[in-house]
């Protein structure tokens, strides 16, 4: 009976509370706290008259200036700028003896200033002989011109005015093939041979403008007949 009692009492006191809490006691006078509160609304001043205004975002940082560089002096803004030459040196060629002649009366009778131009002989590259001599007179080249034959060793005469008379052994474009064959021959018994250069007689000449400006570069390129003319 207790019991039946007790759980009697707690359900009518939940279901008390439960009509307090949503006010449905509030025609009695019992009813919980509005958390609402209306009475601040009352007290409002025109909130129809508020307006939200965007703030404005800040700007970012700009990137430094790099400073300028104050202005070179003329002097030295001069002196960096290479200068361009006025005049350019320029030659053609080789050129045979026929050719030099006929381009020589050409620049004569073209007017182009003697100064302004010169034909240089254009020497051939030096060879290397295997020489004997000079011998003292035609005998004694004879009997070494023997000797060697004896020996299997073939000869030519010089050509070469300060080296005859004498004999060559052979011609070579280096010095060091005109040793080696000099070492070859020793080992087969020539004892008095040696290596000298040969220096050959110019055989062909080249034009050469020292200083020529576009004015005597193109008078001159029409009297080459087709050849072309190159820096020095």
């Amino acid at each position: 009976m207790l019991l039946r009692t007790t759980a009697l009492a707690l359900l009518f006191a939940n279901c008390a509370y439960f009509a307090w809490s949503q006010g449905l006691l509030a025609p009695l006078g019992l009813a919980p706290e509005s958390a609402r509160e209306p009475q601040r609304l009352a007290q409002q001043i025109r909130p129809e008259a508020l307006r939200v205004t965007p703030v404005a975002p800040e700007p970012a940082p700009s990137a430094p200036v790099a400073p300028v560089p104050p202005a070179a002096p003329a002097s030295q803004a001069e002196a960096s700028t290479p200068a361009i030459p006025a005049a350019t040196c320029l030659q053609a060629g080789p050129l045979d003896n026929t050719q030099a002649e006929g381009l020589r009366r050409a620049l004569a009778a073209g007017g182009v200033p003697t100064a302004a131009w010169a034909l240089e002989p254009i020497a051939p590259p030096d060879r290397w002989i295997v020489y004997m001599g000079r011998y003292t007179d035609a005998d004694a080249l004879e009997k070494k011109r023997a000797e060697l034959r004896a020996l299997r060793v073939d000869t030519a005469p010089i050509t070469q005015a300060a080296l005859a008379p004498g004999l060559s052994l052979g011609v070579f474009s280096t010095q060091e093939s005109a040793s080696e064959h000099l070492a070859q021959l020793t080992r087969r018994g020539v004892r008095t041979a040696r290596v000298v250069p040969e220096h050959r007689e110019p055989s062909s000449v080249r034009l050469r403008l020292p200083a020529a400006d576009a004015a005597l570069r193109e008078q001159v390129q029409g009297l080459l007949a087709g050849r072309p003319l190159a820096p020095c």
